[in-house]
């Protein structure tokens, strides 16, 4: 797999939802979470948009004194959750959620944007940059982007878009150049970090990128994204031992992460710990039975409980 259509993912694209009025979203079960500061403390009235991808509905809610949300009688299966509250750098998450079954409270902190004031102006500006985006047309895309840094300089986390514009094109430099500004202003800003390394690898200049990785520190992390991918960058270049800590970080912090799941079996295989594997690939099984990975998993399983 390239590691183009993996990384991108992880970037801050700033959007706003669109949500339907019928209410195929409701079920049995049962999500909650907090919102906080980049300090622990909590937000409140930070609006929280949901919308189930089967049901094709969602609705919104917001956050109490204590920076708590709850959501009651939705279906299981993929949610779009979004987080807005002026004057903070909007969240957008995907979460998968169990109907019969308890779901892990949802902890997001947010980002304040000092001197920047989320208007409605500019969040349709950002729809439409993030709407080229989504189209494919990443030089428009740009355009879009840029305009509203021209208007709203202290927009800079805007500069994380315009690198991924330039990454979807194979620009490498130039996203890298774009990246970079993101640093200039937070100079650790991981995301920032992980994606100037993401050029690098994209480039074929594993060493470089591998020191760009190195740069992030392993306790500030808290997107199991980043873990899984910083983790399956160290399994590519045979640093196992480093992919063992961000892999097993990344099930600690969302347990039903397939993908990480998955790599964490393989990275325990690559280091002859069956044990290790056998138990993160029966996990495997527990969040999908029926794809071919899965076939391959049981493969996996049947050779390791001869060991």
């Amino acid at each position: 797999m390239r590691l183009k259509r993996l990384f991108v993912s992880l970037a801050v694209v700033l959007t706003a939802s669109g949500f339907l009025f019928g209410q195929g979203y409701r079920g049995q079960g049962r999500i909650s979470g907090v919102v906080t500061d980049q300090d622990g403390n909590p937000l409140a009235g930070v609006k929280v948009k949901l919308f189930s991808l089967k049901g094709q509905s969602g609705f919104e809610t917001e956050t109490d004194k204590n920076g708590e949300w709850k959501a009651l009688y939705v279906r299981g299966g993929t949610w779009n959750i979004d987080f807005e509250k002026p004057g903070y750098i909007p969240r957008k998450i995907s979460a998968e959620v169990k109907e019969f079954d308890r779901n892990k409270p949802i902890d997001i902190k947010m980002e304040k944007i000092c001197g920047l004031i989320i208007t409605e102006e500019l969040k349709a500006a950002l729809k439409q940059g993030n709407d080229l985006y989504e189209a494919g047309k990443y030089e428009e895309a740009v355009t879009a982007y840029e305009a509203i840094i021209q208007v709203n300089p202290d927009a800079y986390i805007i500069f994380m878009n315009i690198g991924n514009c330039y990454f979807q094109m194979e620009k490498y430099a130039q996203a890298e150049e774009y990246y970079r500004k993101v640093l200039e202003k937070d100079p650790e800003n991981a995301e920032a970090i992980l994606l100037i390394g993401n050029t690098y690898a994209n480039r074929g200049q594993d060493a470089k990128a591998m020191d760009w990785y190195n740069r992030i520190d392993f306790e500030k992390i808290t997107d199991e994204t980043v873990l899984f991918n910083l983790g399956s960058n160290f399994f590519k270049q045979s640093k196992l031992d480093q992919a063992l800590k961000y892999l097993q970080r990344a099930v600690e912090i969302k347990p039903d992460f397939a993908d990480a799941v998955y790599q964490l079996g393989l990275t325990y295989l690559a280091m002859n710990n069956y044990s290790g594997a056998l138990a993160a690939f029966e996990n495997y099984l527990k969040l999908d039975s029926t794809s071919g990975r899965a076939e391959q998993v049981k493969g996996f399983i049947e050779f390791l409980k001869k060991k």
